[in-house]
């Protein structure tokens, strides 16, 4: 507890979809068979009373603006959803006016390409996507780098072009925790965090982990993070639903408190579990 009352805890990362809506096509991917049916806000308001968290920030889960629309619609009517990290295409001829358009939404607090999923995997290198992540810096949003390791390289080229840019790196960048690798994630990872205007989100750990994963099998990768962001540019997430594919929501947030707490104090832990996802995003009581 600070001085000035508790801090309450925010998940920085979870994803709500409808699938009637059609947009989501990794969905009819190998492997996430049981996480295909509609995960909305009543789903999961049990499991944050459950769990003691407060509020969410949702993050869009599919490639087109009818995905922003849809979460912002869920947000004007939920409560527990602080802000939502929707999408938009960092190619339009169009982009400086959509961006104009959702920024004036308070509820809007960042934006997210898919980066994993392209097959450029300099893609955030392109001309027309710097120019545009610079309009995302002077807009004073948040951006989220999804990426795989092999990507971290061009994410620090394009944070050396867009100085201004307050970004965060979603899952860790998503290191081989199966295959127990840690290079060359962990140098890349570390060149990134030398932005002091980057965050991490220690989200997405469980489902990079091998089926019969174990506490012992993520530390070393929180324990890289939380040396090289430390407390003040690390955010809790819990990836929900996608998480449940290898562990229950209680299982995750308790992952984390459990890796994270012989490096952080009690402040430490509160900015991680909620005062930096309402610093980095913006986020104020509603």
């Amino acid at each position: 507890m600070s001085k000035t009352g508790p801090v309450e805890t925010i998940d920085s990362h979870q994803h709500f979809w409808r699938l009637s809506r059609g947009d989501y096509g990794w969905l009819n991917e190998e492997g996430v068979a049981a996480i295909r049916r509609d995960f909305l806000p009543e789903d999961l308001a049990p499991l944050l009373r459950r769990t003691g968290v407060a509020r969410t920030i949702a993050v869009q889960a599919a490639e087109t603006e009818a995905e922003t629309d849809f979460l912002l619609a869920l947000a004007e009517q939920t409560p527990f959803i602080a802000g939502v990290v929707g999408w938009l295409d960092m190619e339009s001829e169009f982009f400086a006016e959509r961006l104009a358009q959702y920024a004036a939404n308070p509820l809007f607090v960042g934006l997210r390409p898919v980066l994993q999923g392209l097959s450029d995997e300099r893609y955030i290198l392109r001309p027309v996507v710097l120019d545009n992540l610079r309009r995302v810096a002077d807009s004073g949003l948040a951006f989220d780098f999804l990426t795989f390791p092999r990507h971290l390289p061009h994410v620090a080229k394009a944070l050396e072009a867009v100085p201004g840019l307050r970004a965060v790196v979603d899952h860790i960048s998503k290191p081989a925790i199966a295959e127990g690798r840690l290079d060359p994630w962990r140098d890349d990872i570390a060149a990134v965090a030398a932005f002091p205007n980057v965050s991490c989100k220690l989200s997405g750990l469980v489902t990079e982990a091998a089926p019969d994963w174990q506490l012992e099998h993520l530390r070393p990768y929180v324990d890289h993070v939380a040396a090289i962001f430390g407390e003040d540019r690390l955010l809790f997430g819990s990836d929900w639903p996608v998480a449940t594919l290898s562990a229950s929501y209680g299982e995750v947030i308790h992952a984390a408190r459990a890796l994270l707490s012989p490096h952080f104090g009690p402040d430490g832990m509160a900015k991680i579990f909620g005062g930096n996802a309402a610093r980095f995003y913006r986020v104020t009581a509603r």
